[in-house]
């Protein structure tokens, strides 16, 4: 591990992925490389142990680069992430059923900065298995609603996409955002999918939590967000 990163360019990966997922061209945008010279890249990081990669579930033909913080090991060489301020903090799924709603009740448990969460297309209600979840956990979450992500977004948040599907609905309409391609437990509906999702969820909250503290908030015009034509739901 220490010696994948002892390349600059790897290093550097691993800093943009410290705090979120990203997919193969966006790493190739972001450092100006080829896609053979960051293929090679990626296959030593993951070779290595440090990184893993997922298939979208909504373009299925994307795939996302995902740090293993979960390992212990590699937690404790990539060490705290570097500070960012937000006035608010605003996690986005599509139904805002599940994973969006444990995020945010998870963080409202570890920072002080502002949150909420919306759905690019929200269902009627938050699902049961949500609520359960995190009863079982000590979030409340038996009056949480769902909302519509173009009342809730606003141009200054910081806009923490839980799901492939907003992710990549979401296109150049939001301003500073990060991407967690946390799998949708209702599309196995299990008690045991929820845990794995809460799981993921939590761990990747308290990390976050350790990097942004308050802005100043000015209350700005709410931002829609539009739908990108042929999204899906």
């Amino acid at each position: 591990m220490h010696a994948a990163l002892g390349e600059p360019v790897r290093l550097a990966i691993v800093d943009r992925l410290s705090l979120g997922d990203a997919s193969p061209s966006e790493l190739a945008a972001a450092f100006g490389i080829a896609t053979n010279l960051l293929a090679h890249h990626l296959g030593v990081l993951e070779d290595a142990g440090l990184i893993s990669r997922v298939r979208s579930e909504g373009d299925r033909r994307r795939t996302y680069v995902h740090l293993r913080l979960a390992d212990r090991v590699v937690r404790g060489l990539i060490g705290p992430p570097v500070g960012v301020q937000a006035p608010r903090v605003v996690f986005l799924c599509t139904h805002n059923a599940a994973r969006s709603q444990l995020a945010a009740a998870a963080w409202q448990r570890v920072n002080s900065v502002s949150t909420a969460s919306a759905g690019t297309s929200p269902a009627p209600r938050i699902h049961p298995r949500t609520v359960a979840t995190g009863r079982r956990h000590g979030l409340r979450l038996a009056r949480s609603t769902t909302a519509d992500a173009a009342n809730v977004v606003r141009p200054d948040d910081l806009v923490v996409a839980v799901c492939d599907n907003a992710y990549e609905s979401l296109g150049a309409n939001v301003g500073r955002s990060l991407h967690w391609a946390v799998p949708d437990p209702v599309r196995i509906d299990t008690d045991a999918a929820f845990e794995l999702a809460y799981r993921d969820i939590v761990g990747r909250v308290e990390r976050l939590a350790q990097a942004i503290t308050p802005a100043r908030q000015h209350p700005p015009p709410v931002h829609r967000i539009a739908q990108t034509e042929g999204a899906n739901p």
